[in-house]
């Protein structure tokens, strides 16, 4: 009945149906954070042709060589699309070994973009590249952290994605495409920024990227919410939704909330990613650390229910605001036993991140040695531009695949009892609680032997 009155919604609306009466705030935040983005698209155009028109002008007193300078890029830009489809065949041809692959390719691209770096030859380049070799480095000391997650990943991404939304290919292809055209049209701005390279310059450039990481996180974003939209629809009702119709929806009538969400999210993330780490490095045995890290814990609990990624698929279903989608989602997730601990193991966030960086390695390589063969001068800033144009075109390119999850636990956590799901998720709890168990029991053998050590000892 409640899907039947959905459908009746949308066909009348062309819009997800409101479940609550959105406040004034709630529209006067979602209006302006869709007039800053398109706001901010204009004026970002208005720069970057400026810039080009400046800097192809001014090249050749500047000693700027466009002619070196931006095919490596532009080439690399058009990598990362074509990395971002072959990354896609890769999954759907064989998802288990494509998880596997991820964690163990993406280290050796990171590192392989560290030893370019340092090929170059100045300290500044040997610094930079002894930064990713360490990030290359923490990537398989992670990877062999979660060896043991491997085979639940697995399942899990193959249940949620087996039968993907009609057309979601399209969607997913547009949005590469759109990507990589906006991608190229800002490094063109970025070279014209280049040939002078004043302070103003520098300004300048940031200021494209700030741009670009935002529209690419929106970009993204949208993706997510109108694929998952139409994915909680099949998992939680039965029914099958067009995802070229819940994309269209969801640029029309989402796009202010989908604002939010992508500004609020990545800094949440930061800050609780920070916290976690805090909290794991300061261990148990010393009081104030303990009490320190307890406090943090706190903080970090009440910040995921502000604004966290599965918010999206109430933004995309019942048209909410994207915080109080969040705090919607995350209640249901701590009303069934368990599953708020198995979600913030899941895998398939670092599976897409991973996978994004891979897509950034190969781009960032492609310019890179192009750039170390013809003109080493441009070989860092390009190597960089690059890593970071690929990095987000790969995060594009994965949306669907985080849509898909994200939708299926959501749809779990509403109605855990339903025919439609199996037991992957309530053994996998189990298996969860029994650890968690073990390792308690295990703290307090640790506990007894160290105070009766401490008894002999006096």
């Amino acid at each position: 009945m409640r899907y039947h009155f959905f459908c009746f919604w949308q066909d009348q609306q062309g819009r997800p149906p409101p479940t609550t009466q959105q406040t004034i705030a709630g529209k006067f935040f979602r209006n302006l954070f869709k007039g800053l983005l398109f706001s901010q698209l204009t004026l970002i155009s208005l720069l970057v042709i400026v810039l080009t028109i400046r800097g192809l002008i001014s090249a050749s007193t500047h000693h700027f060589h466009p002619k070196k300078w931006y095919p490596p890029l532009l080439a690399s830009v058009a990598v990362s699309g074509v990395a971002s489809l072959a990354w896609q065949c890769i999954f759907i041809y064989n998802p288990s070994r494509a998880v596997k692959a991820t964690f163990w390719l993406s280290p050796i691209l990171t590192c392989s973009v560290g030893i370019l770096l340092v090929l170059i030859g100045s300290a500044v380049d040997a610094g930079i590249g002894a930064v990713f070799v360490l990030f290359a480095i923490i990537q398989s000391l992670y990877g062999c952290w979660i060896t043991p997650r491997f085979e639940y990943t697995d399942k899990i991404l193959s249940l949620a994605t087996a039968f993907p939304p009609a057309r979601t290919r399209e969607v997913v292809c547009l949005s590469i495409i759109v990507s990589v055209v906006y991608s190229g049209f800002l490094v063109t701005g970025i070279g014209g920024a280049t040939s002078t390279r004043t302070n103003l310059d520098i300004l300048f450039i940031s200021v494209i990227m700030i741009s670009l990481a935002w529209t690419m996180q929106v970009l993204k974003n949208v993706q997510q919410v109108a694929i998952s939209r139409a994915r909680y629809v099949n998992f939680a009702h039965g029914e099958d939704m067009d995802a070229w119709d819940a994309f269209r929806i969801t640029v029309k009538h989402l796009t202010g909330s989908i604002c939010i969400g992508s500004t609020l999210v990545p800094i949440i993330v930061f800050i609780r990613g920070s916290i976690r780490s805090v909290n794991l490095m300061s261990g148990s045995s010393d009081e104030v650390m303990y009490s320190g890290a307890d406090c943090f814990s706190t903080i970090a609990n009440k910040l995921i229910t502000l604004g966290n990624r599965w918010g999206f698929v109430h933004v995309g279903t019942y048209d909410k605001g994207f915080m109080e989608a969040s705090s919607d989602t995350w209640k249901k997730f701590r009303c069934t036993t368990g599953l708020e601990k198995l979600i913030d193991s899941d895998l398939t966030s670092s599976f897409c991140f991973l996978s994004a960086v891979s897509v950034g390695a190969v781009s960032s390589l492609t310019s890179g040695i192009w750039m170390l063969l013809i003109h080493k001068d441009y070989a860092l800033e390009v190597t960089l531009y690059a890593f970071i144009i690929g990095y987000f075109v790969g995060r594009v390119g994965l949306a669907w695949l985080q849509a898909c999850v994200l939708a299926y636990y959501v749809a779990y956590s509403e109605d855990p009892q339903s025919m439609r799901f199996d037991g992957t998720i309530p053994n996998r709890i189990q298996r969860l609680q029994m650890l968690s168990a073990h390792r308690d029991n295990r703290e307090l053998e640790v506990g007894r032997e160290r105070e009766e050590d401490s008894y002999n000892n006096c």
